[in-house]
């Protein structure tokens, strides 16, 4: 502790000040710190808050919460990206001293007389204030002035009685709130906060495989029966941009699109051998085709790519690339670096495993061999990548290499191009997943797969806005790793279930291809795999068949996304606010935009079967309501409105409704 006034626990702060915290443009972050002083004179606190040019923003004020806390607050919102800086000024507070002194000892009946000093002591305080008042200068400094000589003359009129003589004085509250004297000025160290683009945040993600957007061509000697399927190729996937655009996805994710390496493939459903037309997994990456800086020839040439990006961002979204750094065994890095590999002890090198698993197509690297060259190399291939428009990571396992690599490597890529994002897929221990956060990801894939029940999920949801100084999550429903058993036997009302969920409790979410026609056959009872995984085989979809048949979930992805681009308050995660609900199995939620006021309500059961009943008892001021307001909901969905107050009674029908959407009109 240093300074006059002490200043502890400010926030936002991670990892006791190691790294910035994060934002984005147009957040609102809150700011806190806890100040107090000896005795019984009065504190201010307000937050000292510079952009990335260095130049201080307006005067920030915060202020106190529960007097006992000695806790104080504020928001700040930054409007550009990049390094903002923010310190807490502490100080003393001599007119909110003088204005209690004074009329505590009025309404104890204390006259001019008794007051004489304290009367004199505010002609001071009148024109110290005057003086310091100078430096905001203009006409508005002037008519500040003004009134601060006419209270000073007032205090020192002994003709006034003792009610006129301290009137000015007492009424200029709100302006020395605003504009104070501040004496005693003690200033905390300097805290960082990294401001991302507003993507960092807040999107809709697809992920696609472009192999598998082809075409099935009969088979001559079966043509009623069996096709074959024909791989897919940049060009191809591109017809598919239009169709995901308009379901409102912002972010189109392509696994791996390098070579694929032929030693060791995998076949149909992980199987060990392969045929000579089986693709493999596109994770097994490396041939002698090329490595992590070249493209699959069956995709197509880098400029089938640029015209790929320049198409996705035609259509207002933007491609996101898989960062997966492991090699197949004919990578070009296995015989040029073989030192970048572990080698077992009968010579060979080792191949990945997560023990009962065993993945014989891949080699991992061992960062511990040759740091300097694979921090170097990967270096290159992602700013090969960015220079190719990739301004999205999606990064495979980052868990299982060191943290201080990608620490570096973050920091390196942003120290070029700091709107780079990268997206952690680390379905690991907590203690990683938040520190892969800590220190750079902007990202992260999270637990929400594997929380199905209500007070889990509400639990999960608080430990993530808990974390939202550094972590900021993204809501997958299904991966092509992760089929959940809710999305196996819930039938098609379990998949709008857990896209309401993913799209509305996380600003980010994503949605792998085929949830929108409910596949949701697994490789095997108690697995999560799929059966026929597009990782090991091209998997084309009758798109246009299932929209004729409506047999998809587009049409309602598409209302969820119009939902959150309507509504600002759907953009942040801070914001989140639970609600009581009289029934295990339906969840309540609300979100508030702190800018425009936005409000959004959503009511969702958790019940794939059977129609649910419930009962609100909203927390009012968390919508910005007094507790006896009335307000107007409309649901987006249906367009039905309700008048609503606090308590009120919902039903929830899976098969025709399983949610409202609502959005919150004040009357």
């Amino acid at each position: 502790m240093s300074g006059r006034i002490p200043i502890e626990d400010i926030s936002p702060s991670v990892a006791c000040g190691r790294y910035p915290a994060r934002a984005v443009v147009g957040e609102y972050v809150p700011v806190a710190a806890t100040v107090y002083r000896e005795g019984h004179d009065a504190v201010g606190a307000n937050v000292v808050w510079k952009g990335p040019d260095g130049r201080r923003r307006r005067f920030v004020r915060m202020e106190q919460g529960p007097a006992w806390t000695s806790r104080w607050y504020a928001g700040v919102i930054p409007d550009e990206p990049g390094r903002w800086t923010f310190a807490i000024e502490a100080w003393s507070d001599p007119y909110a001293t003088w204005r209690h002194a004074v009329e505590v000892k009025m309404e104890a009946g204390q006259g001019s007389i008794e007051l004489a000093n304290d009367l004199a002591e505010g002609v001071s305080l009148m024109q110290r204030a005057s003086q310091s008042i100078i430096r905001i200068g203009g006409d508005l400094a002037r008519d500040h002035r003004g009134a601060l000589a006419d209270a000073a003359r007032s205090l020192a009129d002994t003709s006034l009685s003792l009610e006129q003589r301290v009137k000015q004085a007492l009424d200029l509250g709100p302006l020395l709130h605003e504009i104070p004297l501040r004496e005693l000025i003690t200033r905390s160290a300097t805290h960082t906060i990294w401001v991302d683009r507003q993507r960092a945040l807040y999107g809709s993600w697809y992920e696609f495989f472009p192999r598998s957007e082809g075409a099935l061509v009969p088979d001559p000697t079966h043509p009623e029966s069996i096709q074959t399927p024909v791989h897919g190729t940049l060009r191809t996937a591109a017809e598919r941009l239009p169709a995901i655009a308009d379901m409102g996805f912002d972010v189109v994710y392509l696994p791996p699109i390098h070579p694929i390496g032929e030693v060791n493939r995998k076949g149909p459903n992980n199987t060990l051998h392969a045929g000579p037309d089986d693709v493999g997994s596109p994770w097994a990456i490396g041939s002698k085709d090329g490595g992590h800086d070249a493209i699959h020839p069956r995709l197509g040439t880098f400029d089938d790519f640029d015209a790929f990006v320049a198409r996705t961002h035609e259509l207002g979204m933007e491609v996101a690339l898989d960062l997966a750094l492991q090699c197949a065994p004919d990578h070009p890095w296995v015989t040029e670096h073989p030192q970048w590999f572990t080698t077992k002890a009968d010579g060979t090198i080792a191949y990945a495993e997560n023990p009962p698993k065993k993945y014989q197509d891949i080699y991992p690297l061992n960062f511990d061999n040759d740091p300097d060259g694979i921090y170097q190399a990967v270096l290159a291939v992602v700013r090969k990548w960015i220079s190719h428009g990739v301004k999205i990571f999606r990064v495979d396992n980052p868990h299982t290499k060191p943290v201080n690599f990608w620490h570096w490597l973050i920091a390196e890529v942003k120290s070029t191009d700091p709107d780079v994002l990268f997206l952690a897929e680390a379905f690991t221990r907590s203690a990683m997943m938040h520190g892969l956060a800590k220190i750079g990801f902007t990202q992260s894939y999270t637990y929400f797969t594997w929380r199905t029940g209500k007070q889990e999920l509400i639990d999960y949801a608080n430990e993530l806005v808990a974390a939202a100084d550094y972590m900021r999550p993204n809501f997958f429903v299904n991966t092509p790793d992760i089929l959940h058993d809710s999305l196996q036997y819930g039938g098609p009302p379990m998949f709008k279930i857990r896209a309401v969920l993913g799209s509305l409790l996380s600003p980010s979410w994503g949605v792998y291809s085929g949830y929108e026609l409910y596949e949701h056959v697994a490789v095997r009872p108690g697995s999560e795999e799929y059966l026929d995984s597009e990782k090991y085989q091209l998997r084309p979809r009758d798109w246009a068949r299932a929209a004729a048949e409506h047999r998809t979930l587009a049409p309602y992805l598409k209302i969820l996304n119009e939902f959150r681009r309507e509504h600002p308050a759907t953009h942040w995660l801070r914001n989140l606010r639970f609600h009581q609900i009289d029934n295990d199995v339906i969840m309540c939620w609300s979100k508030v935009d702190h800018a425009t006021g936005d409000t959004v309500l959503v009511v969702v059961s958790l019940d794939p079967h059977d129609v649910q009943w419930g009962n609100t008892a909203l927390d009012m001021p968390a919508l910005g309501l007094d507790w006896n307001d009335r307000f107007r909901v409309v649901d987006r969905v249906t367009g039905a409105e309700y008048d609503w107050g606090q308590f009120n009674a919902v039903r929830l029908d899976p098969h025709d409704q399983p949610a409202h959407l609502f959005a919150v009109h004040k009357y």
